[in-house]
């Protein structure tokens, strides 16, 4: 199969998705270009800060919901299942399922005076489904903030050369952040200037490489984590407009880039797909991998949909955008943009790397799916890169994955600082910033991952079905939000059970013995309850509804 007909499909059902399906949803939910937002009307100079222009809370938004997850799922999808299914995945789930559940929430908390999805659940389903899902949305952003600080820390140690280029961002988006916001300098102006330090920073980054050594006491990998965590305490409580906002706006540059550069060279150089279409319902090279359904469903997950979207479009997104106008192009569209960076992973590796290698690229020595990617890239782009294709994915990879964990622990904050009481946005930073580093460098990390991927989704569907129960309290169609959330619930629940059995059911490496891993199916068990109480009680809401709508008939 030749990757640049994929790559042609690919555009042309995004963008008749986002043209077609996108704009249907915004007349179904009544987008009013006229009506005041949070952001204007809660105006606080802090969180609630309309952006200079839509360009740039895009930026901030794609930043933020594009880190390592379109990466990791579809690089390892290509080899469990086959890069065939992977793909369809992609363009279902991003279309009809992942924007529907980015721009919902955006639309429905812009609605709801910029509260969180997890906030909206009260007065929309009940006050006991909001604690659950509030609850339950705390502990994954906690294990977001300490696995991406770890995905960061292990890049900076190795690959040196991008902490000069990545480190650089803060100061450049400081000074992009002054030009918008202080001085009367246009948004292009201030664009330029910042990109051209960006792109001066990444070269002298490939000539200066920076590594810290370990001392008192601490690894090098352990004093990364504490820096960065540091940082993202400073970010959380920094004004959105002097930091988080310029700096995402900037960093999504890197992967406007790589994405143009990797679609050019695909076209130029029409590589044929080396690995497998379809490898097995059930892949026997990777016993842990799981069946097809439901795993390939939340192994890939921010390429398709995922809960923590929804998370940054009800957290961040929503108290910046400047005019309803622009919820259709910043929710549905991120997600359209994110899922073609799928499509992208998919046909970097796919195309970029013969089965056997890429095989032993994701065994435990060799380097895993951000390597894989990096080493598709490296050679699909090799073209216009030569020999820093490589080296520019892992780049621009490292910058999302510092926006993502930010941000992370912006909304943590606003979690924390909800479900304890508290106004205090210095306790509440310290409690999430804290929690997440003390998760990293114990390693409980490890334990958790597992349930991850499929928590995020069932984020996603939770979402959703919060989205829709404002939708019918409203007298508006809820179909298009709760029928995938419906798919995702099921998908979720299967994925949780599976992972149930095999925690239950393992093997000690060493003596072949049962060794079943308790921590892992009590917290399975308490997700696999908690999904079905909310899912139960909005259900219920809709049941209701539909029930008065009858009788007012």
């Amino acid at each position: 199969m030749n990757a640049s007909w994929l790559l042609v499909g690919a555009i042309t059902w995004f963008a008749l998705g986002y043209l077609l399906y996108g704009r249907r949803l915004a007349r179904a939910y009544g987008v009013d270009p006229e009506r005041t937002t949070p952001a204007h009307e809660l105006s606080d100079g802090v969180d609630y800060v309309p952006a200079r222009n839509w360009m740039v809370l895009f930026g901030h938004h794609f930043s933020s919901i594009c880190g390592a997850g379109p990466i990791v799922g579809p690089a390892l999808a290509v080899a469990y299942w086959g890069w065939a299914p992977s793909i369809i995945w992609v363009f279902i789930g991003a279309v009809l399922m992942g924007a529907v559940a980015d721009f919902t929430s955006l639309f429905v908390s812009v609605r709801s005076d910029g509260n969180t999805i997890s906030d909206i659940a009260r007065p929309e389903i009940s006050p006991r489904a909001r604690l659950l899902f509030s609850w339950f949305i705390w502990v994954a952003l906690v294990l977001v903030v300490a696995v991406f600080a770890i995905f960061a820390a292990r890049t900076f140690i190795e690959e040196p050369d991008t902490v000069i280029p990545s480190l650089a961002l803060i100061p450049v988006a400081l000074l992009t952040g002054h030009l918008m916001y202080k001085t009367e300098a246009s948004s292009a102006v201030a664009t330029l200037i910042g990109v051209g330090l960006l792109l001066a920073a990444l070269f002298l980054g490939t000539k200066i490489p920076v590594e810290i050594p370990a001392m008192l006491g601490m690894s090098t990998e352990t004093i990364w984590i504490v820096l960065l965590l540091g940082y993202c305490f400073v970010a959380s409580i920094t004004p959105v407009q002097v930091l988080l906002q310029p700096r995402d706006y900037l960093a999504s540059f890197l992967l406007f880039g790589a994405i143009g550069i990797g679609v050019v060279s695909i076209m130029i150089t029409a590589p044929a797909m080396q690995t497998a279409a379809f490898t097995a319902f059930d892949p026997e090279d990777y016993p842990a991998a799981g069946p097809l359904w439901p795993m390939l469903f939340v192994t890939i997950a921010c390429g398709a949909i995922s809960g923590f979207h929804s998370l940054v479009s009800s957290g961040t997104t929503c108290k910046q955008i400047d005019s309803e106008a622009h919820a259709c192009r910043v929710g549905y569209g991120g997600m359209i943009l994110e899922g073609m960076v799928g499509v992208l992973v998919i046909i970097c590796v796919g195309s970029g790397i013969p089965t056997v290698e890429l095989r032993q690229v994701l065994s435990p020595d060799g380097g895993g799916p951000i390597n894989a990617f990096g080493i598709g890239y490296g050679r699909i782009t090799a073209p216009i890169l030569g020999n820093y294709g490589q080296a520019f994915a892992v780049m621009a990879l490292n910058a999302f994955i510092l926006t993502s964990l930010d941000t992370g622990t912006r909304i943590g904050r606003y979690m924390t600082a909800d479900l304890l009481g508290t106004s205090n946005m210095y306790l509440s930073t310290a409690i999430v910033a804290g929690c997440g580093c003390a998760l990293a460098l114990t390693g409980q990390w490890t334990v958790l991952w597992p349930a991850f991927g499929t928590s995020n989704q069932l984020i996603a569907a939770l979402a959703l079905l919060v989205g829709s129960c404002w939708m019918m309290r409203r007298g508006r169609s809820f179909l298009y939000t709760f029928i995938p959330a419906s798919i995702m619930l099921a998908t979720t629940l299967a994925a949780f059970l599976f992972q149930l059995h095999g925690a239950l059911t393992r093997l000690d490496p060493a003596t072949g013995e049962a060794a079943p891993d308790w921590f892992l199916a009590g917290l399975v068990a308490v997700l696999i309850v908690l999904a079905g109480v909310v899912f139960w009680e909005g259900v219920s809401v809709l049941l209701r509804g539909r029930d008065d709508q009858l009788q007012g008939t």
